[in-house]
């Protein structure tokens, strides 16, 4: 049999409770989840790949079959075959978040038939939640204790004291 390999593409910027919800799901449905670290072109990251990564592979430590790798600049579904992936995992919180990827997947099915995307939807007490609003909440220095890991929130803490000094 085949395994069940699935790639969780995104800009992880930062990782996210809800990020990490959907990927501690995912590792119970497929053998190995791929967690894809890609760069948004029409954001301005504030954490740099390589910080993305360290950062993913300590909050998912204890998951034994969920690893995280920089995305090289091609397409998701290219990276999910040259992964042996047959699933794109996407999680949405709402309507405009369905709407998007119902459009992604569907330009996905074109590319690769053989790629099925599969969709978790968020639990309530994420489905507010996105990268963007974590940051500027960290950078006001609001809590986010419950909504990052623990080790996401000392690097936001870290990158707007810098930012600061």
């Amino acid at each position: 049999m085949t395994a069940r390999i699935a790639v969780f593409p995104g800009s992880f910027d930062p990782f996210t409770n809800g990020h990490l919800e959907t990927v501690q799901r995912a590792s119970h449905l497929f053998d190995e989840v791929i967690i894809a670290v890609m760069t948004n072109t029409s954001k301005q990251p504030l954490f740099q790949p390589a910080e993305k990564l360290a950062l993913i592979t300590a909050a998912t430590k204890s998951l034994t079959n969920v690893r995280a790798v920089e995305q090289s600049n091609e397409l998701t579904v290219d990276f999910a075959r040259s992964q042996g992936a047959k699933f794109i995992l996407r999680g949405i919180r709402n309507v405009k978040d369905f709407e998007y990827e119902r459009d992604i997947a569907a330009m996905n099915q074109v590319q690769a038939p053989e790629i099925e995307t599969i969709i978790l939807l968020a639990p309530k007490r994420y489905a507010f939640l996105s990268s963007s609003l974590i940051k500027e909440v960290a950078k006001f220095g609001g809590d986010i204790s419950t909504l990052v890991p623990a080790n996401v929130m000392q690097a936001l803490k870290q990158k707007f004291s810098q930012k600061e000094g």
